[in-house]
């Protein structure tokens, strides 16, 4: 703590700094301004590129923790929590005109599966499965993960020694190792074995770029319908009803638009990466009822590729019902020359983390298409291609009037 105090008043941190000005080239704010109903960004978007660079090269000038942190320090049932610091443990980093990304701190090796008595709650987060979950989206032509980009960070640097916040100081310490570490802070029961650390001071993680905050662009948090049941032993009523699609179906807003149709692309989605824990989506409520849904927080993606959890596909197999647009993509990365491990796999490359997944989660992918194009057959030959194709079109590029409005 007295490092830090020293640190900051050697770089006269101490006073008020004179106000920044907003660049309108920010690669930042350009990627807001480029959200539109289509996506968080359009395709072959160069200021993706662009906002992916400034995330691995821009120096960090504060770090804290985010908002749902700073609540569970409040509010936190500790006993409740299996792994407090391993379920909750990422901070905010600021950067240079305005950037800010979540960090997400390496819990876990790339060739660790998560252990088969693991519930799909009490995962780790894995740093990896955010940067990938990002390039699939893409791939699949989604859209709807914010860019995120692996970095290596020195955590003295470009955390401790930037915080403004004193709980976040009081979790750093050195092992005994030499290397410097740091834990969630809970009330209870955190722990320092719980703590990642450098090696001595990097430490592998995810950028995650933010959206815009929610007095400029708002956004509904809403549960999904073929939720989880969070205990040990509940079950919800889609994992015993086989017919539950037809109650959802009747609800609003699943009962007419696209809604429902997004709910099965996130479903897709979420079984390629063998995500288990989407229990709400987002939406943008400038777009309205027909607004795609954000995926986001896919951290306890990629955990097991020996395992394929069906059950994630639930929305397909139940409603037997997808968009043409998707199927076409699925179909196409399913064809030897397209095939969805090896795009991956080059696309991935790109990253500073490379190789960012194993060969055996990479193959899965394959695996795992091939199940989904499974379902869909068996939905066509029950119900008829007519019923289970959804002749969605591709909707121009909308309107200026149609993209979130930030103002200065």
């Amino acid at each position: 703590s007295r490092r830090h105090k020293l640190y900051r008043e050697e770089l006269n941190l101490t006073s008020p700094a004179a106000p920044l000005p907003l660049r309108l080239e920010a690669s930042w704010l350009q990627f807001h301004l480029g959200i539109s109903r289509d996506g968080l960004y359009p395709r072959s978007s160069p200021t993706v590129n662009r906002l992916l660079r400034d995330m691995q090269d821009f120096t960090t000038i504060s770090a804290d923790y985010s908002q749902d942190e700073k609540a569970l320090l409040g509010a936190c049932d500790c006993s409740q929590i299996v792994k407090p610091s391993g379920v909750h443990l990422k901070l905010v980093l600021r950067f240079q005109d305005f950037g800010k990304a979540m960090f997400k701190p390496m819990r876990q090796k790339r060739e660790e599966e998560t252990p088969e008595d693991f519930f799909y709650f009490v995962d780790f987060q894995r740093h990896n499965a955010e940067i990938a979950a990002f390039h699939l989206d893409r791939i699949l032509d989604f859209r709807r993960v914010p860019p995120t980009v692996g970095r290596l960070i020195n955590v003295t640097k470009e955390i401790l020694e930037v915080t403004k916040n004193e709980i976040l100081q009081s979790v750093f310490f050195v092992s005994p190792a030499s290397n410097v570490c740091f834990f969630a802070k809970c009330p209870y029961m955190c722990k320092t074995e719980y703590a990642v650390c450098g090696n001595p001071h990097l430490l592998e993680g995810s950028l995650s770029a933010f959206l815009p905050s929610l007095n400029l662009a708002p956004r509904l948090s809403i549960p999904n319908p073929w939720i989880r049941s969070y205990s040990f032993d509940g079950k919800e009523e889609w994992e015993v009803n086989p017919l539950y699609c037809d109650t959802v179906r009747e609800i609003y807003p699943y009962s007419h638009g696209n809604r429902l149709l997004n709910i099965i692309d996130m479903a897709i989605f979420d079984f390629l990466i063998g995500n288990m824990d989407r229990h709400h989506y987002e939406m943008f409520t400038k777009f309205g009822d027909d607004g795609f849904l954000l995926h986001l927080d896919n951290a306890r993606g990629f955990g097991r590729h020996s395992h394929d959890e069906t059950s994630i596909l639930a929305p397909l197999s139940q409603c037997c019902i997808i968009k043409r647009t998707t199927l076409l993509r699925l179909q196409l990365l399913a064809e030897p020359e397209y095939r969805l491990s090896d795009v991956m796999r080059e696309s991935l490359l790109q990253d500073r983390l490379a190789p960012v997944l194993t060969e055996p989660h990479l193959l899965a992918l394959d695996r795992r298409l091939q199940l989904i194009l499974k379902a869909v057959r068996k939905c066509v030959d029950t119900y008829g291609e007519a019923k289970v194709v959804a002749n969605d079109t591709t909707q121009p590029e909308a309107p200026a009037s149609d993209r979130v409005k930030l103002t200065t």
